[in-house]
């Protein structure tokens, strides 16, 4: 594949044309540079310089260095690179009186928060620190502990072990903490230092571990409402305003096409186009504030992405291969209650699916 610093590789994607053309990419070079373009096409090209991670002063640089994820041939930047771009930049620049922000991803299940930010640090070439805040995490599980050892003599000895978060920042990192509002307000509170101004770790032992230039801090979250996301709760304000939190959408009709498009070329047109409607319009009901129509279990991009094209693949013979798929890659996931209102949708938008084969010339 042939590549210019900050520029398109030939070969790196698809070609892609119409409406395609407007979606946004990042097209890495990871030896240099990458360089992300707005979707929009409102704004100018932004070329980052990727990072370099050495071995100086790393004792983990072999596991560091196999954390950096590889980019994703299909992963379609609908805006969310581009706008983290624009952060990092003036995060490089450190204009006077700047300090480091913190970005955080707020959206329902399947909107990809996760995949946008592993796929900056990828671009970036960032070792990716994914840390579930689950209700069971606790201050400890983040930061550390002394634990006991054997010393080989029949006694035992107590060491210091890193917990996540302070594993991550003793190196460049790109750190992901995931469903951010999952974890308790105790948890959090030990990472106020971390996110403020002090922008450090105090551990037990005397030690500070600093925020260093090459570590970023991201997280997500699902909404608080009355959805079922067991176990989220609200942020604790003083914790939230640590955060620049930005809205995670799902993606819209012809976002949906394009990473059908990208990651499925084979896949036939009418196939594209009948997925991404009905995607569109069940989240659409599902963002509704009538509870007459509202649906309580969106699409997600996995169901759209992963099992409806697997489900057409399994039946790619029968005469209505994406009714099959429906039926057993997506109506499996709806709750009772709005099974009806699928298929009313199934029937405003498909009514019949298609007779020819799913994937073709």
């Amino acid at each position: 594949m042939e590549t210019t610093p900050g520029g398109s590789g030939k070969g790196a994607y698809p070609p892609r044309t119409g409406w395609q053309s407007t979606i946004g990419n990042a097209v890495p070079d990871p030896a240099t540079s990458v360089t992300f373009t707005d979707p929009t096409g409102r704004g100018e090209p932004i070329t980052l310089e990727t990072v370099v991670v050495t071995e100086e002063g790393l004792p983990d640089y072999p596991q560091r260095i196999g954390k950096i994820p590889q980019p994703d041939p299909h992963y379609v930047d609908v805006g969310m690179l581009y706008r983290f771009a624009q952060v990092e930049r003036i995060r490089r620049e450190q204009p006077a009186g700047t300090l480091p922000l913190h970005l955080a991803l707020r959206g329902h299940m399947g909107t990809g928060k996760d995949h946008d930010i592993e796929q900056f640090a990828a671009q970036l070439r960032l070792p990716y620190y994914r840390i579930p805040m689950t209700g069971e995490v606790r201050d400890i599980t983040l930061i550390g502990s002394v634990k006991l050892y054997g010393d080989g003599l029949g006694g035992t000895e107590s060491r210091w072990e890193d917990g996540d978060i302070t594993r991550a920042l003793r190196g460049p990192a790109l750190v992901n903490l995931s469903e951010l509002n999952a974890a308790g307000a105790e948890t959090l509170f030990a990472l106020h230092g971390l996110l403020d101004r002090y922008a450090a770790l105090d551990l037990p032992t005397g030690e500070t571990v600093p925020l260093r230039e090459d570590v970023r801090l991201y997280g997500t979250m699902n909404p608080t409402d009355l959805r079922d996301y067991a176990g989220t709760q609200t942020l604790n304000k003083a914790f939230a305003d640590r955060w620049v939190i930005w809205e995670k959408n799902f993606p819209d009709i012809t976002e949906i096409e394009a990473m059908l498009v990208r990651r499925y070329p084979a896949m036939r047109d009418n196939y594209v186009h009948h997925i991404s409607r009905l995607a569109t319009e069940i989240n659409r009901s599902f963002l509704s504030n009538d509870p007459n129509t509202r649906v309580e279990t969106p699409i997600s991009l996995r169901t759209v992405l992963d099992r409806l094209p697997v489900g057409l693949m399994m039946h790619n013979t029968r005469r209505d291969p994406l009714r099959r798929a429906w039926e057993t890659m997506v109506l499996p996931h709806i709750e009772v209650y709005d099974l009806d209102h699928y298929e009313t949708v199934w029937t405003a938008c498909v009514r019949k699916g298609p007779t020819d084969p799913p994937f073709g010339s």
